[in-house]
């Protein structure tokens, strides 16, 4: 049981990656692109930026409930980057209502905008930031060590650091792609396309400088990946969909550039999560965190299932109606 809670974990973090990461990545867009995005980014997610946390909220329940160390550890180790990540989700989620809701002037929509699109970056890095803390595997809870050991050198590394790029420019090229969807005109059709072939350059790239920054950091991620299999499957998968993206790029797919961009972000998840399976967070001198140590009792497991089951069917239908009301039915924007 605890395998298939861990299952619908995974499913719940990567529909955050993919469509909260569109999300944070729409006022990272407009900050790149100094505002032109800025009327397509608000019509594209108003409807649904709100809902897509709830994704998150069932990743953390999740782990609170099913596999309380892997919360525990997580959360005291790496506290101050996910604090940072709290406040900028407060941040940017106030200054996009205001922006929309406040007195229509000029001054005021631009100090909005600029919160928005700053709090978007800042949440976005520090997001992959966690991420790479946990990864990286410097995370150790002898807290007589001291402060920098236990709640600073697990994330404040280059490899955690290059892990906040990387998912920053993941997020912003995951918008450009739903923005090119999101307009009809074909100036700021062509316009966009551009930007989305830089930011897939781009975050070639920074993947590139990832495992360079692991291996600097004494973590040999490049070596990992190729004694996976499956993590292996996955970047190949991820890599050859690259030509046929640039295709459907250029022939303005809109469809199809969503469906592989969506492939290719999911071949990058379960890569990494496939890396360490069924290890789920790395201690530094000290016995890992694994699936099998930080699962819950087997009657907590069932009523978390139970609970699940439940809950997936009542999200998704309600997700997918969202969805076909605000989406699915409507024109593209116009600039």
């Amino acid at each position: 049981m605890a395998e298939i809670n861990l299952l619908i974990l995974v499913v719940a973090l990567l529909l955050y990656v993919v469509l909260g990461g569109a999300d944070f990545g729409g006022g990272i867009l407009e900050l790149l692109t100094r505002g032109k995005a800025a009327g397509i980014v608000s019509k594209a997610i108003a409807p649904v930026w709100e809902a897509n946390h709830v994704w998150l909220i069932l990743v953390v329940v999740i782990l609170f409930v099913g596999f309380p160390s892997v919360y525990s550890t997580v959360l005291t180790a790496l506290h101050l980057p996910v604090l940072a990540v709290l406040i900028g989700i407060i941040f940017r989620g106030t200054a996009f209502t205001f922006r929309h809701y406040d007195i229509d002037e000029a001054t005021p929509k631009a100090i909005y905008s600029k919160i928005f699109q700053y709090s978007s970056l800042f949440t976005t890095f520090f997001l992959g930031v966690t991420l790479g803390g946990i990864i990286l595997g410097n995370i150790t809870m002898d807290y007589q060590l001291g402060f920098y050991e236990v709640y600073l050198r697990p994330w404040l590394n280059w490899f955690s650091l290059s892990m906040g790029l990387f998912l920053v420019l993941l997020f912003a090229f995951l918008a450009s792609i739903f923005t090119v969807s999101e307009i009809n005109e074909e100036k700021y059709i062509q316009y966009f396309v551009r930007v989305s072939k830089r930011l897939l350059l781009a975050l070639v790239l920074v993947g590139a400088m990832v495992f360079a920054a692991a291996q600097a950091s004494g973590h040999p991620l490049f070596w990992e990946f190729l004694h996976s299999p499956a993590s292996l499957v996955s970047m190949l998968l991820a890599t050859l969909a690259l030509p046929a993206f640039w295709y459907f790029l250029n022939k303005h797919n809109k469809l199809m550039l969503r469906l592989t961009a969506g492939f290719q972000t999911t071949m990058i998840v379960t890569g990494w999560f496939a890396i360490q399976f069924p290890i789920l967070v790395k201690i530094k001198n000290g016995p890992d965190i694994t699936l099998q140590s930080a699962s819950a009792t087997s009657e907590v497991q069932l009523y978390l299932l139970i609970a699940l089951i439940v809950g997936v069917l009542i999200i998704f239908p309600s997700m997918f109606y969202l969805y076909k009301v605000f989406k699915f039915n409507e024109e593209p924007a116009k600039k």
